[in-house]
């Protein structure tokens, strides 16, 4: 293939424009022997010829197997030390009652964010004491829901929610455990709207704020402080910033012992996945170790207990386990200059877009493509997959390589998309929501249900209106 200047200098070294990176997508995918694409034993294009596309496709195993694996890697790396480790799945990920049940069943814990996100948790049968309520506005409500339901855990976000949750805490004639959560000052090398412990964002309280939040909140017989919580962003490709906010911490840590037990740190999370074949995420069992060993040297040092640990990996457990399935229609060669002359982009467009994956307008993310229902012998070509919405920033996949004969009716997946991308799915364009179908040993079963019209349609209180 001719050179494109117009291509990123990752995908020079990506290899094989067709092959599936182990790091990149779920582990049971394979092409079969006419070089379709299979998931979890099922084939995308049966997939798709059965539910339809844009569609969702969940591996099963590779949910439940990230899951038990970040279980063994940090209970692993802290029993040494006598401390136990909570590990928390991130309901904003992608949450269903089924999901919710594979936590549940993997001994997780499930951080929820909302009431609807708290509702469904709970619906699912997950124990309330095994769910954490985040969120930097709680309504009266959700607190209320989450109190009388005996949530294990509130992240306070503001010195104004230790009074808020104590008179709620009160009024359901129970104990509250509470977490403060803050800014530790540290800053994830990561896109800046994913970077959470700035000083200047809407999430957790200064360091300086802490002694005199905690004595407020030991004030208050309605509550008992679990301890700190600190979450330095999402998409974390490294150690280095874990531990240096378990350092932090662990100083404000050891001057609140002074006053009173604070049995646990929680360290949050936000661990990094391979979006595309040069990206290289760290190994759960290394940050496992890297964390807690920051911690285990930082306590040893400052001459303090380990305290028990809480951790929020996000996105990698459910991320690596999503592939979105399209397909291709209008296919449009662009002609450009560049200093080195003319070239051409080739835009390939789908029957999905932002409303299924926000995050590429959101952040600038990338992703790679694949020929999903055949093999192909045609030269590869630069492409950028976009999709139908009425946006010039509708992109879903910036810059990859496909075969020059891929078009109109072709399958098109693109991997790692199990985390943020139902969760963000919106009805822009007045376009439904795909669904979530789970495949396993050869089997599928769906999760969510494709949205219909009639589902939109009926939410619109004019057409139940006669003229």
């Amino acid at each position: 293939m001719t050179p494109n200047p117009l291509a990123p200098a990752r995908l020079a070294a990506a290899g094989d424009p067709q092959a599936l990176p182990a790091h990149v997508w779920p582990a049971s995918a394979r092409r079969d022997d006419d070089g379709a694409i299979e998931v979890g034993g099922v084939a995308l294009a049966d997939l798709a010829a059965r539910h339809g596309t844009p569609l969702y496709v969940l591996d099963e195993a590779e949910v439940r197997g990230r899951a038990d694996r970040v279980v063994a890697a940090f209970r692993g790396a802290a029993r040494p030390l006598g401390a136990q480790v909570h590990v928390y799945y991130a309901a904003k990920a992608f949450l269903s009652s089924h999901v919710a049940r594979w936590m549940r069943d993997a001994g997780l814990r499930i951080d929820v964010a909302t009431g609807g996100e708290l509702a469904l948790a709970l619906a699912a049968g997950v124990p309330a004491a095994r769910l954490g309520l985040h969120g930097n506005d709680k309504s009266d409500d959700e607190l209320a829901t989450a109190v009388e339901a005996g949530i294990g855990s509130i992240v306070l976000d503001s010195a104004e929610e230790v009074e808020r949750v104590a008179v709620t805490a009160r009024r359901a004639g129970t104990v509250q455990g509470v977490r403060l959560r803050v800014n530790s000052g540290v800053h994830a090398s990561t896109h800046e709207y994913l970077a959470t412990a700035r000083e200047d964002q809407k999430f957790g309280v200064a360091l300086t704020q802490v002694p005199a939040i905690v004595q407020a909140i030991r004030a208050r017989p309605e509550l008992r402080l679990l301890g700190l919580h600190s979450h330095i962003g999402s998409q974390i490709l490294g150690v280095g910033g874990f531990a240096e906010a378990a350092r932090r911490l662990l100083t404000v840590h050891r001057a609140l012992l002074q006053g009173g037990e604070v049995p646990e740190l929680n360290l949050g999370g936000g661990f990094g996945i391979a979006y595309t074949a040069d990206q290289e995420a760290v190994p759960v069992e290394d940050l496992a170790i890297g964390i807690v060993g920051t911690v285990a040297a930082t306590c040893a040092e400052l001459g303090i207990p380990v305290p028990d640990l809480a951790i929020e990996p996000g996105r990698w457990i459910v991320g690596p386990a999503g592939v979105t399935v399209y397909t291709a229609g209008t296919v449009k060669d662009v002609e450009l200059q560049t200093d080195e002359g003319p070239a051409v982009r080739r835009y390939v467009s789908v029957d999905g877009g932002m409303s299924d994956n926000a995050r590429t307008a959101l952040y600038g993310a990338e992703y790679e493509v694949r020929l999903a229902n055949r093999r192909s012998s045609a030269d590869p070509v630069l492409v950028r997959v976009v999709g139908r919405h009425c946006e010039s920033g509708d992109v879903v996949v910036q810059a990859d390589l496909l075969p020059a004969d891929a078009g109109r009716g072709d399958l098109l997946a693109v991997p790692a998309t199990g985390a943020y991308h139902h969760s963000l799915a919106s009805n822009y364009n007045l376009i439904t929501r795909p669904p979530v179908v789970a495949v396993a040993d050869g089997a599928e079963r769906v999760l969510i249900t494709r949205e219909t019209l009639a589902d939109l349609f009926a939410r619109d209180a004019g057409l139940e209106e006669t003229e």
